[in-house]
């Protein structure tokens, strides 16, 4: 039947290519109309068959007619080529926004970064069509040649920008996320139930290392499939306190013990850790995504000496899009560096390659995003290049020249400074909470770049309502209600009590367009100056969030202050942003 069908397909076909205008104009007798993306279309209508026949076989088959087959393609082209602007003028207009709050805007927060204009190109590529569900070699679909490629360049070059040799360690560029890489780690490693240790959230850890909220509440998948125990700093110093560590995870016996944060100035003794994690047992994990970029162009000490596996996201000092990654040991173990008595002898061999590829694809995750992993090679090639070393370099200058610029103003600073990109700033000397300090830069900002919505984050995740019991509700409208370019953070004072009493800062993003101290010089007084206006404000209106805002509103300071953020921020490069600015009121060229 289907032979005999396909026979007289090729028959007809043939037959209509002889006989051609002469069938078109006899076609269009027979057609019936529908619509496709809303324009019209016509198809041939069947052609009855004879009443003998046995089967239903058309005499001419379906086929457009000619004009309406060219009008078909035309309709294709155009749908398939509209500009974005054209398109969606809604999204369009939002996004230009978004674009005049970022040029006119003061971006300190330690996690965000622009990137170049090669990544964006090929997060816009059309590496976004292809679904490549595996890895390089055993994929699921056809068709990925190339998209291996593109993957297997990738993972050379992530590991060229680390100094890593590829007997010795792996990489899988895959994952979303570095939340979802850690949990990759931990899915291809443990079993439900089993235990992990990392940095508390409100010492400056991250929630994806476990956390729970006062009340027991579970708030990560890290805590509700596994069992996390936290470590802390030490609260005079703001240091993590290496002993108390020790004795928690020789009691607690984690199989994972994780070092690294969201919000840690200062470097990480890895020697110690990788003691500790020898003692008990554990395989130790270092989460580097804040500072991925100092460790790559060796401006910090670096875990891969001493951890087995190492995450990251791709973008904060990293600068690349935004996705995650994970590195593992490969070949023989090494022999361990602690008291515990099963020590390597150099025979056995890790395993953690194929238990993690197998956590992304397909334990918990679909197919890669083609489009990050072409961005993220072009990052990575960036990272291995002597410029991003001078860029790094800079980064580390501005975070001291801040850091210097307000201690000498007599500004308080957790751990007395920084050793990487970021600082904690102790609010509570001015009398000022975190969240009042933030509602200030939010109304400078949001007069800055004319909108209406800022973002504020919390250690790295903005989960940490119920931790803020005295303000809790007044905290989720400010979320709710505005976007902001600061971290709120936690603050332990002298009895060991959380506050929301700081903000976090961080000098990557003002750093990629092109700010050196002297700029960053200007950016503490101005930042002073707002913690001036929120301590004046709050004094005659009161600490609640609704009188608070009530005295912000067409309060002649900040104004002024607006007016010299806006031409401060207005006078610096952005990266990516194609010719000039003249609608934001800015310069014309732009790397």
């Amino acid at each position: 039947m289907d032979q005999q069908r396909e026979n007289h397909h090729h028959f007809q076909h043939a037959e209509n290519n002889s006989s051609g205008n002469k069938d078109c104009k006899e076609d269009e007798k027979k057609v019936e109309e529908f619509r496709i993306l809303g324009h019209p279309m016509t198809l041939k209508r069947k052609r009855e068959l004879d009443s003998g026949s046995s089967t239903t076989l058309p005499s001419k088959g379906f086929r457009v007619p000619c004009d309406e087959m060219e009008s078909c393609r035309n309709a294709v082209r155009a749908w398939g080529n509209q500009s974005l602007q054209n398109a969606d003028p809604d999204i369009f207009e939002i996004m230009e926004k978004e674009k005049e709050r970022q040029f006119k805007g003061i971006e300190l927060i330690a996690s965000e970064n622009f990137v170049c204009k090669a990544v964006m190109e090929a997060l816009g590529s059309h590496l976004t069509n292809k679904y490549s569900e595996g890895v390089p070699g055993a994929r699921y679909y056809g068709g990925n040649q190339y998209i291996d490629e593109i993957e297997t360049l990738c993972r050379e070059r992530a590991l060229v920008a680390f100094g890593l040799d590829p007997e010795n360690w792996g990489v899988n560029v895959q994952p979303y996320s570095c939340t979802s890489a850690n949990f990759a780690v931990y899915t291809g490693l443990l079993l439900p139930g089993d235990r992990i240790m990392g940095l508390d959230t409100p010492s400056g850890g991250n929630t994806s290392h476990g956390c729970y909220l006062p009340n027991g509440r579970k708030v990560s998948g890290a805590s509700i499939f596994f069992e996390s125990l936290p470590y802390k700093v030490n609260p005079q110093t703001g240091y993590v306190d290496y002993d108390k560590l020790e004795e928690k995870a020789l009691d607690f016996r984690p199989k994972i013990l994780i070092c690294g944060g969201s919000s840690y100035p200062r470097e990480w003794d890895y020697v110690r850790f990788r003691q500790i994690a020898d003692k008990c047992g554990a395989v130790l994990l270092c989460d580097m995504a804040q500072i991925s970029g100092l460790i790559a162009a060796k401006e910090c000490a670096s875990p891969f000496e001493y951890c087995d596996i190492v995450t990251s996201t791709t973008h904060k000092s990293l600068r690349g899009p935004r996705g995650g990654i994970i590195f593992y040991r490969r070949g023989p173990k090494l022999r361990k560096r602690g008291m515990h008595l099963n020590q390597g002898d150099g025979s056995d061999r890790y395993d953690f390659e194929e238990k993690i590829n197998f956590a992304v694809f397909p334990a918990l995750q679909g197919g890669p995003h083609n489009n990050h992993i072409a961005a993220l090679a072009i990052a990575l090639k960036q990272v291995a290049a002597p410029e991003y070393k001078t860029y790094m370099q800079q980064v580390k200058k501005n975070a001291q020249a801040l850091a210097s610029a307000l201690l000498r103003r007599n500004c308080r600073l957790i751990t007395g400074g920084t050793d990487n990109h970021m600082l904690l700033w102790d609010l509570r000397n001015l009398g000022l909470t975190g969240m009042s300090f933030l509602h200030v830069v939010f109304i400078l900002i949001r007069f800055a770049a004319k909108l209406c919505c800022y973002h504020v984050g919390v250690c790295g995740t903005g989960l940490f309502n119920a931790v803020y019991s005295n303000s809790g509700k007044n905290f989720e409208k400010v979320c709710e209600l505005c976007h902001i370019t600061l971290n709120k953070v936690t603050i332990f004072d002298d009895n060991g009590n959380i506050t929301p009493g700081g903000v976090r800062i961080g000098t990557p993003a003002m750093t990629s367009r092109g700010c050196l101290e002297a700029d960053f010089e200007v950016m503490a007084e101005i930042l002073l100056r707002a913690a001036q206006i929120a301590s004046s404000v709050q004094r005659e209106h009161g600490k609640l969030p609704k009188s608070f805002l009530k005295g912000l509103e067409n309060n002649k300071e900040i104004i002024d202050l607006e007016k010299r953020v806006e031409s401060f921020a207005s006078q610096f490069a952005m990266p990516g942003f194609d010719g000039n600015l003249d609608s934001f009121g800015g310069v014309d060229d732009y790397i």
